[in-house]
């Protein structure tokens, strides 16, 4: 098992905290300013610690029951993969949260894969309902 980076280890102490709450304001405090967001439903990538905390901010609002199950690092401990799981509607979804962090712990970039394509759908369709006339200025 790899060892995270110290300032990942703080980081992720926070990010687990936001989660458990539900409440993300300090999120911006371990964001990257030029941090990107890769998300399942988008081929280019989000660009800015704005688009990063918009994103994430909306999303832990759509998603019920989430829970996150298993965590890898890679060796050097900057790189973290969460496995997680949730509803959105009548739909339960599982997908994988892998975060790059750089040597201060700041999320330089944030990327999600999600499963089965009917519970991406329904995520999709709940965040393009609250987002989509913000995120077009964040493309890459």
């Amino acid at each position: 098992m790899s060892q995270l980076h110290p300032a990942v280890v703080l980081s992720m102490q926070t990010w687990h905290r936001m989660i458990e709450t539900r409440d993300l304001s300090d999120l911006p405090s371990i964001v990257h300013p030029d941090a990107t967001f890769r998300s399942p439903m988008a081929f280019k990538p989000y660009q800015s610690r704005e688009a990063v905390v918009l994103i994430l901010s909306t999303v832990i609002t759509i998603f019920e029951n989430f829970e996150y199950h298993r965590q890898f690092a890679t060796e050097d401990g900057l790189n973290v993969a969460l496995e997680f799981s949730a509803d959105v509607g009548d739909k339960s979804l599982k997908g994988i949260d892998m975060i790059r962090f750089d040597e201060d712990g700041l999320i330089t970039d944030f990327e999600v894969m999600i499963r089965p394509l009917n519970g991406l759908q329904a995520l999709g369709t709940e965040m393009g309902a609250r987002l989509a006339q913000y995120l077009p200025a964040y493309k890459g």
